[in-house]
This record gives structure tokens, C-alpha cells and sequence, in this order.
């Protein structure tokens, strides 16, 4: 047999990965996220005669419950800058329907606080407890400070007397708040200057924390250099974590190939860039100003754009999931994000390599301590709702791949072994007028991407491949530096079995790219064969 690769792994360097790395993200008035996704009033599927659950899919709650849910942030997203929370509260019937500007839409409010709180109590498992995050667009301290008034003070005063009519006498105790969404960008209700927002966002730290002095707060960052000086000298001593978005770049809805297929997987790659990039200037700014400690970051938005040809007509979403066919348009067109695309096997993969890069940035200063994928339910997310049921795409089998299998402690693991020189897409606000990567970056990009860990006993060793090849196995020898490593592990992998590289589910073939148990394994002379465009987990009793 020959060996293309080898991968050394230190048990001697270890670093704890927060669980929240493993978070999603809803925004209500997008593309089914709540209305048709969480909440379907009407459905003989959702929930009747329990309250604030009244309405919510049955369904949902259980795939949701199956996954775990660590956190989950809620309303927003753009979303968040104009919203007044008072509005998804009271008698539903009641609820003043709103012009929202975010998307566009008509936000009917019916979904409000008390809907997503009593949500995050059915999602929640003893096994795996769900955290609120709710975002606040910062732009009135006063509305800020009667939210939280609302959600966690003990007290008899008229926002208490509010949550206990809407169902819930006692306090939700919900610790995670953001404050502001992207306010750096134009597009936003509440756009200012970083000197602006510092100066405000002081001032709702301040008086959210006389309602409850346990609050958590995620602040609005961004990786410009100039920005993150001013954000973390500023406000870096009163912020648990600043936020970092990052979006890849999908072309394969009009070039299918397996040149697409390689840029898609390799935007990991640059992900974990930024990552360490971001993380780095945290910590040095943070040093020269003398605070006691960084605050971590908190990629609170993350995904995989799949763009298609702006000529077409819209796409509507399509009863055994995905979007009805609609042509495909030409290359050469001027494109614009598919909301309704279903997440794909090149999804996967690339969204296993973030997780890989996460990892390996847990021993960091600053490491990332939470990630929201976007989306958790439909538009381009880890569940597909639909009327007749739940499609888990193939990301619901990386986070039950890295939730329920990966250990939690991260573990040095080296890889030698073939690699390209390529062009890297610098995410999906890096691009031309038609959507295609205007600015790149020069890297290797390892075939095999490995992370590894342990149980906090030490007693059980895993180890995560992805391959990135499209057609090619890939041979390695797996050695520890600090003991023997045993020469049979159990094997789960996702993508061995498939021979689409854009495989997705479907109601009809819900495990058509799904995680496949490949019970006990013997590694020969210490090698395994990782398959062509796969992730594949490997279980040692140490």
C-alpha cells in the first residue's frame, strides 16, 4: 500500500472547544427561516393547545431536538436593526402587522418573543441545553433595557405583568445579547460611524446590565484594522465577544464541475485565514490597550452562498425540497443569491473545514467561543421544511458528525502530504458586478484536512479527515508522538458512498448524502484509505 500522506497527532497540546462553536442562526421575514419554517399556523404538523408553542412544527422540534441545538440567535441578521420587540408580543391576534425593511416583506409579528423563548425550551434536551441569543439593534438604550426587563427581571412592574399575560410568570433568564448588527454598512437601520457606536453601545451595555448584572454581550465587530482598534480599545473590556461574518462563494447551479467543486471545499481554507487574522489583531490590540483579557469572537454569521443567473424568475421552493426548476441560466450572467438552494455535498465538506479551523483555533488568545450558521431552517439551511415533512441536508449530518462524535478536547495534529497552489475566492462580499471572485489570495491547500481531539479522560481519541480530492483516495499513516496508537477504530464518514459532488436530500431520498455507520475498521500498519471527496471520522480507545 502506498502512503501519500502521514498525520502525527499531540495529545500534549490541548485546548477545550466551546460548544456553542455548534450554534444557528433565525431571522424572521427570510425566505421561510420562521413563517413556513419554525411556525406554520394551520399545519396539521405544528402544535396546538400549548400557548406560546401554539403553531410551531411538531416536526421541526424533533430534528431540532435529535441535532441539539447549543444556541441559537434570533431575530436577526439585518432584521434585527429595525425591529421593536414589543410588537411580537401580547394577544397574537393583536399584533400590528409591519412594513419590515430588511427584505422587504410584511413581518405579520405573530412570532415574537414568548413564540421563540417557548421554542428554545421544546428544542432544548437535558443532554443538550439550548441558550437564547437575542439580538438588539442598539440604536434606543431604553428599548434595549425593557427587553431584558421583559425576559429576565424578577420583579412586579408593567413588562413583568407583560410576560406573565403572554405565558411566562417567571423569568426566561436568557444570558447571550447582541448589540448592533453590521452597523458598519449602509444597509443598515442605524448605520453610523465606529466612533458612534462605541459611544452608544457603552451606554446600552451599562443600563442592560442594571436590569441583570449576568448578562453576556457579543459586540459589532468587523476585520478592518482601523475598525477593530477602535471597537476593542473602546469597548473590549465590556464585551464577552465581537462578532465576525464570513460567506462563501457557490457557483455550481451554473458550472457543476469539479473545478467548482475544488474552489468551494478550499474556501475553508479561507476562512480560517480571516480567523486567525482577526484573532491576532484582537489580541494586539487589546495588549496595547492594558485590558485584563481579549474578548473572543463570535461568528455569529456564517455560509455558503449558492449563486444563480439574476435573468431568471425567481426561485420558489419545491414541494420534495429544494426550488422548482427554473432554467439555469449562463455563466456569463449577472447573478444573485438562491435562497432556496439546498445544501449540497461540497456544503459539507467545506463546512467541515470550518470546523477544522475552528478547532485548531481553540488554543488561541482569542478564540472563537460561538458560530451561527445562517441558516438553521431553510433559506440555505441545515433543515428543509416543507408541508409534507423535515429534509435534513447533509449539514445536519456534519453538525451530528462533530456534535455527537468529535470530542470535545482539540488536539495538535500535523499532516504532510499533497497539496495545491491555487487561487482562493475571498468570500462573497469580495466579487464583481456578476458575482464572480474579483480579488483572490495565493495558498496551499492540503488534499487532507485533519483535526483531531479527545475525551476530557483522555480516553477516547478522534480523528476528523476531510479529503478534498474530487476523484482520488488518499492513503495516510496515523501516528501519535506521545504513546501507540491502537490499530482498530470505529469509522462514520459522509460523501464515501456518493458519487455526486452536489448530492443533496430530498423528502423522497432523505439519506441519499447522509452520515454512514462503517462500524469497526483495522488501520494496516497504521494507514487508512480516506475516500474521494469525504469526511471521515475515525474512533481510538486509547
Amino acid at each position: 500500500m502506498t502512503t501519500q500522506a502521514t498525520i502525527t497527532l499531540s495529545t500534549r497540546e490541548r485546548a477545550e472547544v466551546d460548544r456553542n462553536v455548534y450554534g444557528h442562526f433565525l431571522e424572521s421575514a427570510f425566505f421561510g427561516n420562521i413563517e413556513g419554517g419554525v411556525f406554520d399556523e394551520g399545519s396539521p404538523l405544528s402544535v396546538t393547545g400549548q400557548g406560546a408553542l401554539d403553531g410551531c412544527r411538531l416536526d421541526v422540534i424533533e430534528a431540532c431536538r435529535e441535532l441539539g441545538l447549543p444556541v441559537v440567535r434570533w431575530p436577526g441578521g439585518n432584521f434585527t436593526s429595525a425591529y421593536w420587540w414589543r410588537d411580537g408580543t401580547g394577544p397574537r391576534d393583536e399584533r400590528p402587522r409591519r412594513l419590515e425593511l430588511a427584505w422587504g416583506s410584511e413581518e405579520s409579528n405573530r412570532f415574537g418573543t414568548p413564540e421563540f423563548l417557548a421554542w428554545i425550551e421544546a428544542v432544548a434536551t437535558e443532554e443538550a441545553p439550548t441558550a437564547a441569543y437575542l439580538h438588539h439593534g442598539a440604536r434606543s438604550v431604553d428599548d434595549a433595557v425593557r427587553w431584558v426587563e421583559y425576559t429576565n427581571y424578577a420583579g412586579r412592574t408593567e413588562m413583568t405583568a407583560l410576560r406573565a399575560a403572554d405565558g411566562h410568570p417567571e423569568p426566561y433568564d436568557v444570558r447571550w445579547w447582541g448589540v448592533g448588527n453590521e452597523i458598519y454598512g449602509p444597509w443598515q437601520m442605524g448605520h453610523r460611524s465606529v466612533e458612534r457606536y462605541v459611544e452608544d453601545a457603552r451606554e446600552h451595555l451599562r443600563f442592560m446590565r442594571m436590569v441583570d448584572s449576568r448578562l453576556k454581550f457579543v459586540g459589532c465587530g468587523w476585520e478592518r484594522e482601523e475598525y477593530t482598534e477602535k471597537v476593542i480599545s473602546g469597548l473590549g473590556g465590556e464585551v464577552d465577544a465581537v462578532s465576525l461574518h464570513l460567506y462563501g462563494l457557490d457557483h455550481h447551479l451554473t458550472d457543476p464541475s469539479e473545478a467548482e467543486f475544488d474552489d468551494i471545499v478550499a474556501q475553508a481554507v479561507y476562512f480560517e485565514q480571516s480567523i486567525v487574522e482577526y484573532a491576532n489583531e484582537i489580541a494586539f490590540v487589546a495588549d496595547r490597550a492594558h485590558l485584563d483579557s481579549a474578548p473572543t469572537i463570535a461568528m455569529d454569521e456564517w455560509n455558503n452562498r449558492h449563486m444563480e443567473s439574476a435573468e431568471l424568475s425567481e426561485p420558489v421552493p419545491a414541494p420534495e425540497g429544494g426550488f422548482a426548476p427554473h432554467g439555469t441560466g449562463a455563466i456569463e450572467d449577472s447573478k444573485r443569491v438562491n435562497r432556496h438552494s439546498p445544501r449540497t455535498l461540497a456544503d459539507a465538506l467545506m463546512y467541515s473545514g470550518v470546523f477544522h479551523a475552528i478547532h485548531r483555533a481553540a488554543g488561541h488568545d482569542v478564540p472563537v467561543t460561538m458560530a451561527n450558521a445562517v441558516n438553521l431552517i431553510n433559506a440555505n439551511g441545515i433543515l428543509q421544511v416543507r408541508p409534507e415533512g423535515v429534509i435534513r441536508t447533509p449539514l445536519f449530518h456534519v453538525w451530528s458528525l462533530y456534535q455527537h462524535l468529535f470530542q470535545p478536547v482539540a488536539v495538535r495534529a500535523d499532516v504532510t502530504g499533497p497539496a495545491t497552489w491555487r487561487q482562493l475566492r475571498l468570500g462573497s462580499e469580495r466579487q464583481n458586478a456578476r458575482a464572480y471572485p474579483r480579488y483572490t489570495r495565493p495558498a496551499a491547500v492540503s488534499h487532507l484536512d485533519v483535526s483531531a481531539s479527545t475525551s476530557r479522560d483522555g480516553h477516547t481519541l478522534t480523528v476528523a479527515a476531510i479529503n478534498r480530492s474530487a476523484t482520488e483516495p488518499l492513503t495516510a499513516r496515523i501516528a501519535r508522538e506521545d504513546g501507540d496508537l491502537p490499530g482498530v477504530a470505529t469509522c462514520h464518514d459522509l460523501g464515501a458512498s456518493e458519487t455526486d459532488l452536489f448530492q443533496s436530500n430530498t423528502l423522497s431520498e432523505p439519506d441519499a448524502c447522509a452520515l454512514r455507520d462503517r462500524g469497526e475498521v483495522t488501520l494496516h500498519e497504521g494507514t487508512y484509505t480516506f475516500p474521494a471527496h469525504s469526511v471521515t471520522l475515525l474512533t481510538f480507545a486509547l
